[in-house]
């Protein structure tokens, strides 16, 4: 009998309870995230392997060719894992090299070092090997698309169990699907691009989203993201390879070192869309990138500070979408900011230069704690290089951060379905609502000098109620006449003390 994607979840979320108090739950994710993956791989290719068999000979079987995942070496499936009883952490590291080796693409994908790993002794890593063993987890037991899910789901519950530094690497679903949908006009061709990618959640559901949202085919679009953090930057391609997505990520910093570049032009590499979930108010190499060789910072002679490098990312962003000409529409970007980037008085210069360039298309205000433990309140910032005429000139500013919009989790706050909806009509029909969304033009941005508070534009206080005269009358003549009885009670009492 198939096994449900509930089933799947719960059977990884049991991996995590092999190896707790062996390892710190900051680690889970090193030691746990790659074994899956290898399981996944070793199951298909062996399924694979015997059909070429079948087909090929001996031989021929194993020729890479033939196989659309990476190959497993002889000496290292699964099942020649599973029979290791003494130094299992010798043998999947070795098992890890192999993989490696055998794949160049696979290179700093497999990270961890079992043998480190003191607490992880031949009856824990036993147990675990023994645990993923239960289920199949080829294409035909487990199609990718739920495996891809509960992988995600892997990744998401290793983020809770870190707490506020899990946000570092796993944007909450419900932001990043908001972010996906505000950009979603989406083709066969599109490229897509994260240059903080993360555990690549964003990428992930746009490819999702394509498939079952819009019925199309996400093999038929290219994914890219970098990712400064090498751990994070495994598990990122785990997860576009485990999805069965054609991605490459790249490490290094992308404002440092960015990786997407066209080497004959000395320009960025541009994408149909950007989709970011920057480290808000970050260090960032001012210093070294006063000159910088691709232009990104030029919307002003002075550069952001090196101590808030929002608008160093917000502009890296922007030169990173394509451009309105002969074969191009423009490309769009949906981008997580603090809202501190769209009112404070020194970046004002950024404001301008982008609002002038006609960029920006909508800011959306998010409620509060959305993110794990961090009750920074956030917004939406949409870019797009190609707006269409009836948008030009013009933001759309949405205000979503009240109660209709969100529902209170027991550590934070979370957008709801219908909430998320209610954002994404309003901007899709340009609507203006009361309380809630307001197309502005430029000229009124400007009178405010390029200030984007959304308070400005939008009426965000709460609607004072309806006082009934009648009603209230009826009250105050009450509470005067329960005050005259306790006043006559009172003169009694005084009277009866001899008090005047």
């Amino acid at each position: 009998m198939p096994i449900s994607l509930d089933e799947l979840e719960s059977h990884l979320f049991k991996c995590a309870d092999i190896i707790r108090d062996a390892v710190d739950p900051t680690d889970y994710k090193e030691y746990i995230l790659p074994l899956v993956y290898y399981k996944s791989i070793s199951d298909e290719f062996e399924k694979q392997y015997a059909e070429n068999v079948e087909e090929y000979g001996e031989d021929f079987a194993r020729r890479n060719n033939l196989y659309d995942i990476p190959v497993v070496p002889e000496g290292y499936l699964w099942e020649d894992i599973r029979a290791v009883s003494d130094n299992v952490d010798q043998a999947l590291n070795e098992a890890f090299d192999a993989l490696t080796e055998e794949n160049p693409e696979l290179t700093g994908v497999f990270r961890a070092d079992y043998i480190d790993a003191d607490a992880l002794d031949d009856d824990r890593l036993g147990k675990l090997v023994e645990h993923l063993s239960k289920h199949d987890l080829d294409r035909d037991s487990v199609p990718p698309d739920m495996l891809g899910e509960a992988y995600m789901d892997l990744v998401r519950h290793f983020a809770e169990e870190e707490g506020k530094s899990g946000g570092q690497f796993f944007t909450p679903p419900h932001i990043v699907n908001l972010c996906v949908r505000l950009v979603d006009e989406f083709e066969d061709g599109h490229t897509f691009h994260d240059p903080t990618v993360g555990s690549g959640g964003m990428l992930i559901e746009a490819a999702r989203y394509y498939r079952e949202e819009q019925g199309g085919d996400p093999t038929k679009m290219t994914f890219t993201g970098q990712e400064v953090n090498p751990d994070i930057s495994a598990i990122a391609k785990m997860n576009l390879s485990i999805h069965g997505l054609d991605g490459e990520i790249e490490r290094e910093d992308s404002l440092s070192s960015p990786a997407f570049t066209d080497d004959d032009s000395n320009e960025l590499t541009r994408f149909d869309r950007v989709l970011a979930n920057f480290p808000f108010s970050a260090n960032w190499a001012k210093d070294d990138l006063q000159d910088d060789p691709y232009g990104r910072f030029n919307w002003h002679e002075k550069l952001p500070r090196a101590d808030r490098g929002d608008y160093a990312f917000i502009m890296h962003i922007a030169e990173q979408l394509k451009r309105p000409g002969r074969d191009e529409t423009g490309g769009k970007a949906a981008v997580v900011i603090p809202h501190g980037v769209l009112f404070r008085k020194r970046e004002g210069k950024y404001r301008e230069h982008m609002l002038e360039e006609d960029i920006v298309e909508a800011i959306v205000g998010l409620p509060e704690s959305l993110f794990q433990n961090n009750s920074i309140p956030s917004a939406i910032l949409v870019l797009n290089t190609g707006k269409p005429a009836e948008r030009e000139d013009e933001v759309q500013f949405i205000h979503a951060a009240d109660e209709a919009f969100y529902e209170e989790l027991s550590n934070q706050n979370e957008l709801t379905e219908d909430g998320l909806d209610h954002i994404v009509e309003n901007f899709r029909e340009w609507a203006t609502e009361e309380r809630v969304s307001r197309t502005v033009s430029l000229d009124e941005i400007r009178e405010n000098d390029y200030n984007l508070n959304i308070a400005l534009y939008v009426d965000t206080t709460e609607p004072e109620e309806d006082i009934d005269v009648e009603e209230e009358l009826v009250k105050l003549r009450e509470l005067q006449a329960e005050r005259e009885e306790i006043e006559a009670t009172m003169t009694e009492h005084m009277e009866a003390l001899n008090y005047e």
